[in-house]
C-alpha cells in the first residue's frame, strides 16, 4: 500500500483520514460529517489499514478495546470465583485438599476442587488470561500512540480550510486589526499557551502531554501485571505456613536449608478484669476472655556452609526474637509472622505393661506421637513393638482402621507385647478409651499412664521480591490517571483567509472549560467567539 502525498507536500501513511501537516481531508467518506473525528488526529492506525496476513489478524484482534474489556471481565469473574472458598494454600494441612473441600463444603467443594479453583491464581489458564491482558494492553497502546505521536509532531501552523471549518468550535470574524491579534497573542501566553506563528497564522497549544495519560496508564498496568506474574517464579515470592512446636527446631521453607527456627515458648496473654484497660471490663463480662498478645519466643539459626546433603547441619545462632502479631522476625529478605497457634496439642503418650489378672507392672514406655519407635525394650525379657500407628484414628467405610491426618488428634496403636512366657507376643489395638484384643483374651495389657502436651506456633514465612515492581506499576498508573484527568490538550487556530479571520479550537475533553477560556482570551478584541457547531446542529 502506497503512501499518500498531500498538495502541501507532506507524505502521509496509507489510511490517513486528513493530512497530518495541513489537515486537508484525504478520504472522501469524511466529507459527509459536520465535525471531523480528532480522536487520533486522523492518523492511519495499523489495525484499520492492514488485514491480510496472520500477523495482521492477530494484531487487529488484540488492538480492539472490546477484546481487552472482555479479557478483563473474564479475569474478574474468574478471580471472584477463586474467592468463594479459600485457596488450598490457606486451608489446614491436616488432610488431603480433596477430602477437606468435600467434608467442609459438600458437593460444591468437591466440584470446586475438581475444576481446579482451589489453586486458581497459580493455574496455567489464569496466568494465560493475565498474559493476554498484557498483550492486549501493549498492542492497543502501540496501535494508537505511535500514529498519534507522529501526527501531532507533524502538525503545521497553517491549516486547510476544510480542517478549520470542521472543528467543533469555529467562527469567522471581519474587521480584525493587528492590535487585536497582538492582544490575543498576549492573552494566550498569559493562559500558558505555547504560541507558534507562521505567515501571520497562529497556533496556540498547551498540555499536549495529557494526551499520553492513557498510555502511561497502560505502561503502569503492564508493569503491574509483570510484577504479579513474577510471583510465580521460584524464589521471587514466598507465602508458606510453618507450624513449630515448643522445643522443636525446623528448617524455614524456601531458604534452601540455610535457615532454621526453634520455638522456645509460645505465650498467649488475655486482658485481666480490673487490672488492664477498664474499657475492656464490660466486654470481658459479656464474652469472656479477650486476647491481649500472641507471642512466639524463637531462636533463628543459620546452617554452616559446606554441609553435605543428608548430613545433620551444624547450626549457628543468629538471634533470639519475640515474634508478635504485626511484629515479624525479618532476615535476608524473609519475614516470619505470628498468624496462628494451637494450645496443648498431644505430644507424648505413656503406657505401663501390666498383667491383666494381677495388675503387676513390668515397665513403662513413653511414645513420641510425632516420631514413635518401632520397639521399646522394657528389660527382663519384656518388650513392646509398635506394629501400626494411626495419629488421627477413625474406621474407614470398610471397617478398617485408618488415619485422617498426620496430626495426633486421636492417636491409636497396634501393639505386640512380648514376655518371657510369651515369646511370640500378644497383639492388642489400643486407642483413647478403647482396647481391642483381636486374637482372643490376652494375659498382658497396655495400661494408659498419661499424656504430654505442647503448644504449637503457626508462623507465616513471607518473602516478596516483586513488591517494588507492583508499587512502581501502581505509581506509574496513578501518574497516568492524574496526567489524563486533570489536564486537557487544547489548541486554538487563528488564520487570515481572504480578508477574514478564521478561528477554530479543539480540546480532547472539557469543552465547557475551553469555551470559558476563549471568552476570556477574545473578550477585549474584535474577534467574535466561535460557535459550537455540534450544539448549533442540535438546535436546528
Amino acid at each position: 500500500m502506497n503512501d499518500v502525498k498531500c498538495e502541501c507536500g507532506h507524505v502521509n501513511p496509507h489510511g490517513t483520514a486528513f493530512c497530518e501537516a495541513c489537515g486537508k481531508i484525504l478520504q472522501e467518506e469524511e466529507t459527509g460529517s459536520q465535525v471531523i473525528d480528532m480522536r487520533y488526529e486522523g492518523s492511519a492506525r495499523r489495525s484499520q489499514t492492514y488485514n491480510k496476513t496472520i500477523i495482521d489478524k492477530v494484531w487487529n484482534f488484540f488492538s480492539s478495546v472490546k477484546v481487552g474489556v472482555w479479557l478483563i471481565l473474564i479475569t474478574l469473574v474468574a478471580s471472584a470465583i477463586g474467592t468463594i472458598l479459600p485457596q488450598e494454600m490457606y486451608i489446614p494441612q491436616t488432610m488431603p485438599a480433596e477430602q477437606y473441600y468435600q467434608e467442609q463444603y459438600g458437593w460444591f467443594g468437591k466440584i470446586y476442587y475438581q475444576l481446579g479453583f482451589n489453586n486458581l491464581f497459580s493455574s496455567w489458564w489464569y496466568l494465560l488470561l493475565m498474559a493476554l491482558i498484557g498483550v492486549s494492553l501493549v498492542i492497543c497502546s502501540l496501535d494508537r500512540v505511535i500514529p498519534l505521536y507522529k501526527a501531532l509532531k507533524a502538525q503545521g501552523v497553517t491549516r486547510h480550510k476544510g480542517f478549520l471549518n470542521r472543528q467543533r468550535l469555529f467562527g469567522i470574524s471581519t474587521h480584525v486589526n493587528e492590535e487585536d491579534l497582538i492582544r490575543v497573542k498576549e492573552n494566550l501566553k498569559a493562559k500558558r499557551y505555547h504560541v507558534r506563528e507562521e505567515n501571520g497564522d497562529l497556533l496556540a497549544e498547551k498540555n499536549r502531554f495529557s494526551r499520553w495519560g492513557p498510555y502511561v496508564n497502560h505502561i503502569g498496568l503492564i508493569i503491574f501485571l509483570i510484577g504479579g506474574m513474577l510471583r510465580f517464579i521460584p524464589g521471587m515470592y514466598v507465602d508458606k505456613v510453618l507450624w513449630v512446636r515448643e522445643g522443636e527446631t525446623k528448617v524455614i521453607p524456601e531458604t534452601n536449608g540455610e535457615y532454621f527456627v526453634k520455638n522456645n515458648q509460645f505465650i498467649k496473654q488475655d486482658y485481666s478484669k480490673n487490672k488492664d484497660n477498664k474499657a475492656f471490663d464490660a466486654t470481658i463480662d459479656r464474652v469472656g476472655m479477650i486476647p491481649k498478645n500472641y507471642q512466639s519466643n524463637v531462636t533463628l539459626y543459620k546452617a554452616a556452609k559446606g554441609t553435605i546433603i543428608g548430613e545433620k547441619p551444624v547450626l549457628k545462632k543468629v538471634e533470639d526474637f519475640p515474634i508478635r502479631v504485626n511484629h515479624p522476625l525479618s532476615f535476608n529478605g524473609f519475614s516470619l509472622y505470628q498468624v496462628d497457634y494451637k494450645l496443648n496439642e498431644l505430644n507424648t503418650m505413656s503406657f505401663t505393661l501390666i498383667n491383666k489378672q494381677t495388675n503387676q507392672p513390668y515397665g513403662d514406655l513413653t511414645i513420641n506421637l510425632f516420631n514413635p519407635k518401632d520397639k521399646y525394650d522394657l528389660g527382663n525379657g519384656y518388650s513392646v513393638e509398635v506394629l501400626s500407628y494411626f495419629p488421627d484414628f477413625e474406621f474407614s467405610k470398610s471397617g478398617e482402621p485408618t488415619t485422617k491426618s498426620r496430626i495426633p488428634n486421636n492417636p491409636a496403636f497396634v501393639f505386640r507385647m512380648k514376655a518371657p512366657d510369651q515369646p511370640k507376643g500378644e497383639s492388642s489395638f489400643v486407642a483413647i478409651k478403647q482396647t481391642i484384643e483381636p486374637f482372643g483374651n490376652n494375659e498382658y495389657k497396655m495400661k494408659f499412664k498419661g499424656i504430654g502436651t505442647k503448644n504449637v506456633s503457626g508462623l507465616t514465612v513471607r518473602k516478596d521480591s516483586t513488591i517494588w515492581v507492583i508499587i512502581l506499576g501502581g505509581i506509574i498508573f496513578m501518574i497516568g490517571v492524574i496526567q489524563g484527568a486533570y489536564w486537557n490538550h487544547r489548541r486554538i487556530w487563528i488564520q487570515r483567509k481572504d480578508g477574514e479571520t478564521w478561528v477554530a479550537a479543539h480540546t480532547n475533553k472539557n469543552w465547557y472549560g475551553i469555551i470559558r477560556e476563549m471568552e476570556a482570551i477574545l473578550g477585549d478584541t474584535n474577534i467574535t467567539m466561535p460557535e459550537d457547531q455540534l450544539q448549533t446542529k442540535k438546535s436546528e
